[in-house]
């Protein structure tokens, strides 16, 4: 008898959403290294945990010659979209990023003005549920995408 199909959806309760993180987490981290071992490739594989913090896991000598190799791969696709005449992937990243940050900007701002107009002090539970859900939902965004950043533009 099989399992059944999991819905995919946030599970509620924060400890089963931690043990369920944890347990995936493990999980991912030895398919990467069979698939690694198996087929002899080189995997990278970056983590955030709901809380922040950051699990990797590198098949060859570390993180750091990993992306620097993506780079290289990045900047040689790069320079023959260049000489194609196609679009210039460097201007695509940054129009992106403003745009992303224009979008963070924006959530802040809702977010901020929904926090002035109602008194945090009178809201209910599920109102700062919902408020805390958003705010991490931003602090998750911005964290990812100055991970991304920092790989992209990193020497």
């Amino acid at each position: 008898m099989g399992r059944g199909k999991v819905q995919l959806k946030r599970i509620d309760d924060k400890i089963r959403r931690q043990v369920t993180f944890s347990k995936r987490r493990t999980g991912l981290i030895k398919k990467a290294r069979e698939l690694s071992v198996l087929c002899g490739v080189d995997v990278g594989l970056v983590i955030f945990s709901p809380k922040g913090r950051l699990y990797e896991f590198c098949s060859g000598e570390s993180f750091g010659k990993l992306v620097e190799r993506y780079q290289i791969h990045n900047d040689e696709e790069i320079g023959a979209s260049k000489d194609a005449g196609g679009t210039d992937k460097m201007q695509k990243n940054n129009s992106e990023g403003s745009g992303l940050r224009t979008g963070a900007n924006q959530s802040l701002k809702m977010i901020q003005s929904d926090m002035e107009a109602q008194d945090i002090e009178n809201l209910d539970i599920p109102e700062l549920t919902q408020l805390e859900e958003e705010l991490d939902a931003v602090l998750r965004r911005t964290r990812s995408r100055k991970v991304a950043t920092l790989f992209l533009l990193r020497p």
